[in-house]
C-alpha cells in the first residue's frame, strides 16, 4: 500500500470507530509511538505493547460521547491528520482531547505515530 491509501484507510478505520483493527491491518510488528515530552506517558516500542496500550485506555473510558478525525494530509512517507474525542473517564471526569497525529511509513506499514496534544 502507498502512504495515501495507508493514510485513507486509517482514517476510515477510526471514524468507523474500529481504531484497534488498525493496529493489525497498518502497522509493523515493530512500530514505535512517541507521546508529548510534556506529558507523563511514556513511549511504547512494539506493536503488542502498543495494542495493550490502546487496551488499557479504552478500558479507562466509561463513556465515549463524540469523536473525529479530519482527512489526512500526505507528503512522502509521512501524514498527518486531526483527532479528537469527548469522553467520561471511569473516574467520571469527562474530557476533551483535540490532537495532532504524525505517522511514518515504511514498507507499506506505519512504523512510528507520534501525537500532539
Amino acid at each position: 500500500m502507498t502512504t495515501q491509501e495507508i493514510a485513507n484507510r486509517l482514517v476510515e478505520i477510526c471514524r468507523a470507530g474500529q481504531n484497534d483493527l488498525a493496529y493489525d491491518e497498518l502497522f509493523a510488528e515493530n512500530a514505535i509511538t512517541v507521546e508529548p515530552a510534556h506529558t507523563k506517558q511514556p513511549n511504547t516500542e512494539g506493536l503488542d505493547a502498543i495494542k495493550e496500550r490502546s487496551k488499557l485506555f479504552q478500558e479507562g473510558v466509561k463513556e465515549f460521547h463524540d469523536s473525529y478525525v479530519s482527512d489526512p494530509i500526505v507528503a512522502g512517507n509521512f501524514f498527518a491528520c486531526t483527532m479528537g474525542m469527548d469522553i467520561t473517564m471511569q473516574d467520571g471526569n469527562r474530557m476533551k482531547m483535540d490532537e495532532v497525529c504524525v505517522y511514518e511509513v515504511n514498507d507499506g506499514k506505519i512504523v512510528q505515530e507520534q501525537f500532539y496534544y
